[in-house]
């Protein structure tokens, strides 16, 4: 999942603007455009900052209310995270970059690799408790600034605010 676009945010941005509670605003993975999985959240904590090591809780409500969770730990490898589950999905391995993010840092955009349990994707997330009038719109101006192409936007699903 390397790339060579020297634009995307290096270790030092991202372990400024990853901590905390995000959103998914939009994406085009199966995983989460299903009625199974309603109200994604990406929870990240940072456990280091020099190597980058983040923690992730990701989490989502089902149809009857109950809450899941993923937990994760996050290794910066130069220009992507490798992320490996914790328990009994510890075995289980992905690959995901963040390939842009707006100036004020409360939207990012990720691509994560295909791995053995999912096929690649994309998220637009959305810093929690930010008051944003209109994601779609802010990402649909400035495609390039979040890594995306005009195929990649059109692939999206895009959720209503909970």
């Amino acid at each position: 999942m390397s790339t060579n676009n020297a634009s995307l945010p290096g270790a030092a941005r991202l372990a400024e603007i990853l901590p905390g509670a995000w959103r998914v605003r939009a994406t085009n993975f199966p995983f989460w455009v299903t009625a199974q999985r309603r109200f994604p959240v990406f929870t990240y904590s940072l456990v280091s900052a020099d190597p980058l090591v983040i923690a992730d809780d990701v989490s989502w409500t089902t149809p009857d209310g109950a809450t899941k969770h993923l937990l994760g730990t996050d290794r910066w490898t130069g220009d992507s995270f490798v992320w490996r589950g914790r328990g009994l999905k510890r075995l289980v391995r992905s690959e995901w970059m963040v390939v842009g993010a707006s100036e004020d840092g409360n939207i990012a955009a990720i691509r994560v690799g295909r791995s053995s349990m999912t096929p690649a994707g994309i998220d637009v997330i959305e810093r929690s408790g930010e008051l944003i009038t209109d994601t779609r719109a802010v990402v649909a101006r400035s495609t390039a600034q979040f890594g995306f192409t005009p195929e990649d936007f059109a692939s999206l699903t895009w959720f209503d605010r909970d």
